[in-house]
């Protein structure tokens, strides 16, 4: 499987019509095919059976550089993977060098979904996510609660995923201020997945903090709390 040949499968299924709803949709001015998500997963999990490790992130990467959505969609899709031995680092480094490219809510939660379990893979990487905090590029700095979501989802956590959650709340709470619609959805997401597992943790952080969050993130954050 070639990009050539990877791009011509997604290519094959274009729908035109669907292509210009999903550009005025998402507002970004890139090549669209107008394939379902559905698709784009069924091409991923074909290929990703397929392919070595070495071959499938050779191909999401040049997915990637067409900046087609749905290849970008595509690319992302071929590195979701629990365990990615032996090149799990190298997986990390490309993920990474995708953040800079990040402009739209779609694509960088695609990426997430395989970010995250290269973080839940090793754990120390938070010490890089840490720095996205700093950045001045909104998609990397949002990037730093998404892909740590899964911290929200442990019921019993261990102490250090505790010592992890309670790292990451303080990210959240130096993005409460921030103007910035993303971020600001990105604190009541990251607040709101806790609610479902520590609903007391997350009604002290509300406590100190949610005066300050804008009302629809607020409101957003406090959705399943009684």
């Amino acid at each position: 499987m070639t990009p050539r040949d990877a791009l011509a499968a997604l290519e094959a299924q274009a729908d035109p019509e669907r292509a210009a709803q999903m550009r005025a949709y998402h507002k970004i001015d890139r090549p669209y095919l107008g394939l379902s998500n559905e698709t784009c997963n069924a091409l991923a999990a074909e290929w990703r059976k397929a392919l070595s490790l070495e071959d499938r992130m050779a191909l999401a990467d040049a997915l990637w550089q067409t900046n087609i959505f749905e290849a970008r969609i595509t690319a992302a899709k071929l590195l979701v993977q629990a365990r990615i031995r032996p090149s799990d680092e190298e997986a990390w480094q490309l993920i990474q060098s995708w953040l800079p490219d990040f402009d739209s809510w779609a694509i960088a939660d695609a990426v997430a979904m395989a970010g995250q379990r290269r973080l839940v893979a090793d754990p120390t990487r938070l010490d890089t996510v840490e720095g996205w905090t700093l950045s001045d590029h909104i998609w990397t700095k949002r990037a730093a609660l998404v892909f740590t979501l899964p911290w929200t989802k442990q019921r019993h956590p261990k102490v250090e995923e505790l010592a992890a959650r309670e790292r990451i709340l303080g990210w959240a709470a130096t993005y409460i201020e921030d103007p910035e619609w993303f971020i600001q959805k990105a604190v009541a997401w990251w607040v709101r997945d806790l609610s479902r597992k520590d609903p007391d943790r997350t009604r002290a952080f509300l406590v100190e903090h949610g005066e300050k969050m804008k009302p629809f993130a607020r409101k957003e954050a406090t959705k399943y709390i009684p």
